[in-house]
């Protein structure tokens, strides 16, 4: 018989608890009576269920890695090629490509990637203290991908956004610890490695599944606004580097003649002490030998060092000598300021 539906929602509705359940045979019967009424109805009914069994069948392709989810719950992967799993809503698939390098922009934003390329600055994320109080603008990009993929899906939130926020952490305590002179110019690959490292454990921290493949810096540069103050500064330095290299040069060229000099002192310094040693040593050796001679003839040796010392005192000088007659009876008068005579007269001769 046929069932009254309008008669049910009111009982329902008015008899609340103590309404009697829908008898089964009654349900039966009307399921088939309706199936009378529509007779391609079953046909319908088996091609909507083959079609809901075949919904299961994906294809993972060759950089994906297949994630199956059952009931929302992460159940198992599957590698490349045709797979099944149970239709919607039982199972579903999720397929992220897991050898595409991501890449996530901090300190600007890609406007147009068309010929010239357009980028916009972002401040808040660029401008960044260092280790000497300086600030400094640094622009750069964090490559990278999924290594986990069920990690990368299911334990974090908004795997880009969180990269994204752990770069710029990483870099703000990196070049917090470098002076902006490393941070302009030769330490900027040192600040890429450890960006790089300390952006890991932090990734691996959270579990999300993400291998960090580079950081590349694309700019650093002073403020705007005191740009051309930080010029200063680089030209004074510059200055101050070649007034160095101008000493270094004097230095290096001076010092060795310095060196070679003092050398060439040294020796001779060595030299004339030698020298004066074996001249003492010889006097001694003499002096010595004389003494020895004077002990054995002392009145002999007296006279022949005094004609010695004579001969040496009155060798290149003029001299006159005066007789021991002449001297008793006429008093000898020298002409010290003229001309003395080369010869005594003949007759004081015979004297």
């Amino acid at each position: 018989m046929a069932w009254d539906w309008e008669k049910l929602q009111k009982r329902q509705q008015a008899g609340g608890r103590g309404t009697a359940p829908p008898d089964l045979d009654q349900v039966m019967d009307r399921f088939r009576n309706l199936r009378s009424k529509f007779p391609g109805g079953s046909i319908l009914i088996a091609l909507v269920v083959v079609g809901w069994l075949l919904s299961g069948i994906y294809i993972v392709a060759p950089d994906q890695v297949g994630v199956v989810k059952r009931f929302g719950a992460m159940a198992y992967t599957t590698g490349p090629g045709p797979h099944y799993h149970l239709p919607y809503p039982i199972e579903t698939v999720m397929k992220p490509a897991v050898t595409q390098v991501r890449r996530a922009e901090i300190g600007f934003r890609t406007v147009s990637r068309a010929q010239p390329a357009r980028y916009q600055a972002v401040p808040q994320e660029s401008l960044m203290l260092t280790g000497d109080e300086n600030i400094v603008d640094i622009q750069f990009i964090v490559q990278y991908k999924i290594k986990d993929a069920s990690a990368y899906l299911f334990n974090v939130y908004d795997p880009e956004q969180t990269v994204q926020d752990a770069g710029e952490a990483s870099m703000r305590q990196v070049v917090g610890k470098s002076n902006i002179d490393e941070a302009l110019t030769t330490g900027k690959f040192k600040l890429q490695q450890e960006t790089k490292t300390l952006l890991q454990e932090v990734l691996d921290s959270y579990g999300a599944g993400l291998d960090v493949v580079t950081v590349q810096l694309q700019d650093v540069h002073p403020p705007q606004a005191v740009i051309e103050a930080f010029k200063d500064v680089a030209s004074a330095k510059e200055d101050q580097n070649k007034f160095i290299n101008d000493a270094e040069g004097y230095r290096n060229d001076i010092l060795p003649k310095a060196k070679g000099k003092a050398a060439e002192i040294v020796n001779q310094s060595l030299g004339y002490r030698e020298s004066k040693i074996n001249y003492a040593r010889g006097d001694a050796s003499r002096f010595t030998q004389v003494l020895s001679e004077y002990e054995k003839a002392k009145e002999v040796t007296e006279k022949r060092l005094y004609l010695e010392a004579m001969e040496e005192v009155l060798k290149n000088s003029t001299k006159i000598i005066v007789g021991s007659e002449i001297g008793r009876q006429v008093l000898p008068l020298l002409p010290l300021g003229g001309t003395l005579p080369s010869s005594a007269p003949k007759g004081e001769e015979a004297k």
